[in-house]
């Protein structure tokens, strides 16, 4: 309804008889409006009592610790409407959603939940080291350790007001040192606004008395309708390496990289910049790296999928791998010195 001045007048509206407010007296003067009552009245005419509001079960902003069915505590950020879920076994980010796009991250129907074995899928963070076994654990070992809950981590700069965060820490152990001799701090933020947008940011202290070198790279498994209906824009005249011709050096010619066949390679010191385009879906997730020279994108296809006990045979059709990284000439730290690299992932909505 319309104010009651702007109904009283030129439009010469017949005034309703309930409203009293609407006819004038004889000087033509409108009287002033008598009081309303409510519309709800209980027995002897006063208002009810307003029923007490229940506690909203999931806030706009709110971070929830569950466990799964191992025991292992998972926290849920919620923003708005946007989550993610991450487990503290290998700081491994497992769902990332909205309720616009469902889903963004793939986790195989067949992945192992059996610690310490990290799980096929999310973003696991691969540390020290990257395809190479130097450790005796492929990928390095932080993927398979339990991180802990940093309560006053040291500043991080940046505009986290707006975000809903977590802290996690993971420090060198003496079994660590067995297999890779050098003391560290790994901490990593990751944090998720109302947009959706989900950032990681990692931070290695070097506590030892000597240099160490490392590799790191953010493993991150993108859903996808269809791998041969998905390009990734961002990485042509790029340098490679193919993993698959003895790490041969090429050059990206097209102007987006799509998919028929396996596909294992790193971009070098390549743009900080990549979307993938999902044609079917009508989404585009923008990845944004800082402080990661490279990106290694992987789909194994049809052959290397069979030979992986944790994926499905078909899989390899709805999953594709665009990780950040920094593996081709590994960070070399001295004592005391610090390292921080950063992954962004954005959604675009296509018409």
């Amino acid at each position: 309804m319309k104010p009651l001045a702007s109904t009283y007048g030129a439009a010469k509206r017949p005034p309703r008889s309930p409203q009293k407010s609407v006819t004038t007296s004889g000087s033509g003067k409108r009287p002033p409006p008598s009081p309303q009552k409510s519309a709800t009245t209980s027995g002897a005419g006063k208002r009810s009592p307003p029923s007490p509001q229940k506690p909203d079960k999931n806030p706009p902003q709110s971070v929830e610790l569950v466990k799964d069915k191992n025991g292992i505590t998972q926290l849920i950020l919620r923003n708005n409407d946007a989550s993610a879920t991450v487990s503290l076994l290998g700081a491994q980010v497992i769902s990332w959603k909205t309720k616009v796009t469902g889903e963004l991250l793939f986790l195989s129907k067949k992945a192992i939940f059996d610690p310490p074995k990290a799980v096929r899928g999310g973003i696991p963070i691969c540390f020290p080291e990257f395809k190479n076994r130097e450790t005796g654990e492929n990928h390095g070992f932080a993927r398979n350790r339990i991180w802990v809950i940093e309560e006053n981590a040291p500043h991080l700069s940046g505009d986290f007001k707006a975000k809903v965060y977590v802290d996690l820490l993971l420090k060198s152990s003496e079994e660590d040192a067995r297999i890779w001799p050098h003391s560290f701090e790994f901490r990593l933020r990751i944090s998720l606004t109302a947009m959706g947008i989900l950032d990681l940011t990692s931070r290695i202290r070097n506590v030892d008395r000597k240099n160490f070198s490392f590799c790191m790279v953010y493993h991150t498994y993108l859903l996808v309708s269809d791998i041969c209906e998905v390009r990734i824009e961002g990485l042509d005249t790029q340098y490679y390496l193919d993993n698959l011709l003895e790490k041969q050096q090429f050059t990206e010619q097209g102007a987006s990289l799509t998919f028929e066949s396996e596909v294992d390679r790193i971009y070098t010191d390549c743009n900080n910049v990549v979307a993938v385009r999902d044609h079917y879906k009508k989404r585009t997730v923008v990845i944004r790296k800082d402080g990661l020279p490279d990106i290694v994108v992987w789909n194994p296809w049809i052959k290397k999928s069979k030979s992986i006990a944790d994926l499905g045979d078909k899989e390899y059709q709805q999953m594709l791998c665009v990780d950040g990284a920094a593996v081709e000439n590994p960070i070399t730290l001295k004592p005391g010195e610090e390292w921080k690299g950063c992954l962004e992932l954005s959604i675009l909505l296509c018409s």
